[in-house]
């Protein structure tokens, strides 16, 4: 093989990294805006005759599955490696999504939601640190941005096919099209996906991160000194709650628990709330297509914007500015009111990626994952409160319009927290 082949080659399987962590996230994009999709049917269609109060215990649920896998998974990545954790994770989540389309009661319906929720959780930040590790350019925000792109292209044709089979197939078909992209998906992991060098460097498998790292055209991260904490420590969870660490661990869990209630709390409950706002049921679900439209938008002008001026000082503007514009969607218009959800989806959900890739940036190869895996997990428990406090307002007829102010304070308090963070790695 001349210099030439060899070249072509490694560009050709560099090209998979990237687009299959794409996909992965793309079926957390899909989990996301699903429920929120399927609620105005089950309320109104279904013979399950489900409450307020029972959808919003069955999306918690979903969402306490996926902090536990968070958590977990997020962890056990710097342990057993990415590729092993990203093929467990998109597995265990299609399966059970699968099983979500068959269920007979609300129970089995809520179980394997919750099921589903622990596989898929820990895929995000499994993928994160993989494309970040595989990024040439580490510190900056366009790798975590466009691999988030993924997961608001998946919000955005969920809500569209939302659209297309709920009335005609009924809200069972959503969930069988979720765990479709696993039967391509899987195989290709299998066959091309590659375990990241930092990963094995940190592992003493030095030899084959530079085999792999030739491959990719990378440079190794540098090994940290033998005294330093994170190499003195075998435990990945406690480094995060070690000196030099802590602060910014606080910090950032504040900062992804706001980040995610507003997420969760608005994809969610966005559809259901322009309903009793009056709209009909098509154009509430095109308010949940349009909010994650402007999110794809955003996440590529966030990812420029932080490579130029650092991922936490953007992340400080995007909090902010996620709090104006949904303190001006409480502000009835006859026209602009798109306009309007597409720039609050603009700045709303860029926000939290911009906290991922102030994660992954500012901690080392040997706990990245664990970090990205509890800044996900933590900030889960935001996303259990977002359901919770969407149908609380709803359910006491404040939704409209206090619920968009609740929303405002909470993309502030946002601003603040990660503004306390400082730079460590």
């Amino acid at each position: 093989m001349t210099t030439s082949q060899r070249s072509a080659a490694r560009a050709s399987t560099a090209l998979w990294v990237a687009p299959l962590c794409w996909v992965a996230v793309l079926l957390d994009g899909f989990d996301l805006v699903v429920l929120g999709a399927v609620i105005p049917s089950l309320r109104e269609y279904s013979d399950w005759n489900l409450s307020t109060g029972a959808i919003t215990f069955i999306s918690t649920f979903g969402l306490v599955g996926m902090t536990i896998g968070a958590l977990v998974i997020g962890t056990l990545t710097d342990v057993i490696g990415r590729r092993r954790a990203l093929l467990y994770a998109v597995a265990a989540f299609s399966i059970l999504t699968l099983l979500c389309a068959v269920a007979p009661n609300p129970f089995l319906f809520g179980l394997f939601r919750f099921l589903a929720g622990v596989g898929l959780g820990g895929a995000l930040p499994t993928a994160l640190a993989l494309v970040n590790e595989f990024s040439k350019k580490q510190g900056g925000g366009s790798a975590s941005t466009l691999l988030m792109t993924g997961y608001h292209v998946g919000a955005v044709a969920t809500a569209a096919l939302a659209i297309v089979l709920i009335e005609p197939f009924g809200w069972r078909s959503m969930f069988v099209v979720g765990a479709l992209p696993a039967v391509v998906l899987i195989p290709l992991m299998l066959r091309h996906l590659p375990e990241s060098p930092s990963y094995l460097l940190s592992h003493g498998k030095r030899a084959e991160a530079e085999a792999i790292a030739k491959q990719y055209g990378l440079e190794l991260e540098a090994a940290p000194a033998a005294d330093a904490p994170v190499a003195a420590s075998a435990n990945p969870v406690r480094a995060l709650f070690s000196r030099p660490f802590l602060r910014n661990s606080i910090a950032i869990w504040v900062t992804s628990f706001m980040g995610l209630l507003l997420v969760y709390g608005l994809n969610t409950w966005l559809p259901t709330i322009m309903r009793e706002a009056g709209y009909d049921l098509g154009a509430s679900l095109t308010f949940l297509l349009i909010l994650n439209a402007g999110a794809v938008v955003g996440l590529l002008i966030a990812g420029g914007v932080a490579n130029k001026i650092g991922p936490r000082t953007a992340a400080i503007i995007w909090f902010a500015g996620a709090a104006v514009f949904l303190a001006l969607l409480s502000v009835k218009v006859s026209f602009g009111i798109y306009a309007l959800v597409f720039l609050a989806g603009c700045f709303v959900f860029s926000a939290q990626v911009l906290v991922y890739a102030f994660t992954s940036a500012n901690h080392p190869p040997q706990i990245r994952a664990t970090a990205l895996g509890w800044s996900a997990g933590v900030g889960r428990v935001g996303a259990i409160c977002g359901p919770i406090l969407g149908g609380v307002l709803l359910g006491a007829g404040y939704a409209v319009p206090w619920g968009f102010y609740a929303f405002a304070l909470v993309g502030l308090l946002g601003a603040i927290a990660i503004s306390s963070t400082r730079t460590v790695h």
